[in-house]
């Protein structure tokens, strides 16, 4: 091994150690507005006017700027009146509030929740459960229940992962041939951007949103316009409820948050209902088979440790899940971007 190689281990572990800070520098960017002001100013301005504008301190404003233009989300130009700041393409089209490709929600989420549960982290990996006992002061036996602890929390989740869908949805729901579905359940589809996006790519589809009662009343006031009659409500738990006879079950980011027992007996009842010739579709980010990668899944993993029941898994996992429930022929199609499809047929 040579001294350059060597050199090489300290920086890359500095590197990881400092990973947090990237993230915070990018959150803090979105939650003050800056990305937000300077597409609406429509011209680059100074930090001084950034800070006026904002309520901030004209020093910890520049530093905040600068570590932005560092990390590409910003560019700065020198002229004879000082630094101008101004947006790059790619802030204005995630970080921007109005943008149709929005992560701020997810952003605001990940920063003043699930950042606080990793903060327990060694904890979790020592106990094997979820942190918002020691996060949040809720009891953590239903994750659910604690994740929605309000109605507040309920929205900052269920408008970051309309965030996630609003760019990742179309690559899953595309992945395979879904168009001789016509009647489709979406469980725990929450705030209903995966519905959306289904009915558009598959217009002659009727899309049912199962979710428990306090997420289908928010979904229908702050996110499904009642003029979308293509999608319907029910509510229900699909633990303890029966589930709606339907042609196609989608579950998006179901299975990864409970442990094995559970998403046997989760997939038994899909079985069940679901009518014959139908199927199911699973919607997670996959484990390669060795588990050596990706590195999202891996941390999306340790997520699921700190917040809920469930792990990441290997598409011969969730194979094996879907056919212990009797679900067949099952079919893998990696998207190459952040989650990918499994489809069972019954």
């Amino acid at each position: 091994m040579s001294s350059t190689e060597d050199l090489d281990y300290p920086q890359v572990i500095l590197q990881y150690s400092s990973g947090f800070l990237l993230s915070k520098v990018m959150f803090t960017a979105c939650e003050l507005g800056v990305f937000d002001l300077l597409l609406e100013s429509g011209e680059p301005l100074s930090s001084d006017a950034i800070a006026a504008r904002l309520g901030t301190s004209t020093t910890g404003m520049e530093r905040l700027l600068d570590a932005c233009v560092g990390l590409k989300l910003l560019a700065v130009e020198l002229t004879q009146e000082g630094a101008l700041y101004r947006n790059t393409e790619i802030s204005n089209i995630y970080l921007t509030k109005s943008s149709p490709k929005s992560q701020y929600h997810i952003m605001m989420y990940y920063s003043n929740t699930v950042y606080l549960c990793w903060h327990y982290l060694a904890d979790a990996v020592r106990e094997g459960r979820n942190q918002y006992e020691r996060a949040f002061g809720v009891l953590s036996k239903d994750p659910f229940g604690a994740m929605y602890r309000s109605e507040e929390e309920m929205l900052k989740f269920m408008a970051g992962q309309n965030s996630v869908w609003s760019i990742c949805g179309r690559d899953v729901l595309a992945a395979f041939d879904l168009s001789p579905f016509r009647q489709i359940c979406d469980l725990g589809g929450g705030g209903g951007a995966l519905a959306r996006e289904c009915v558009s790519l598959y217009p002659n589809s009727m899309v049912m949103i199962y979710d428990l009662p306090k997420v289908v009343q928010l979904a229908k006031e702050q996110f499904v316009p009642p003029e979308e009659h293509r999608i319907a409500f029910r509510e229900g738990d699909f633990f303890n409820d029966s589930i709606p006879e339907a042609e196609l079950y989608i579950l998006s980011k179901i299975l990864h948050d409970w442990d094995d027992d559970k998403c046997r007996q989760l997939l038994a009842k899909v079985y069940k209902a679901c009518r014959p010739g139908g199927g199911v579709l699973l919607v997670e980010s996959l484990l390669n088979e060795d588990k050596s990668g990706p590195l999202e899944t891996q941390l999306y993993s340790m997520n699921m440790l700190v917040q809920t029941e469930g792990k990441e898994r290997t598409a011969a996992e969730y194979s094996k899940l879907l056919e212990a429930a009797g679900f067949r022929e099952v079919q893998v199609k990696r998207t190459g971007k952040l989650y990918d499809a499994v489809l069972g047929s019954k």
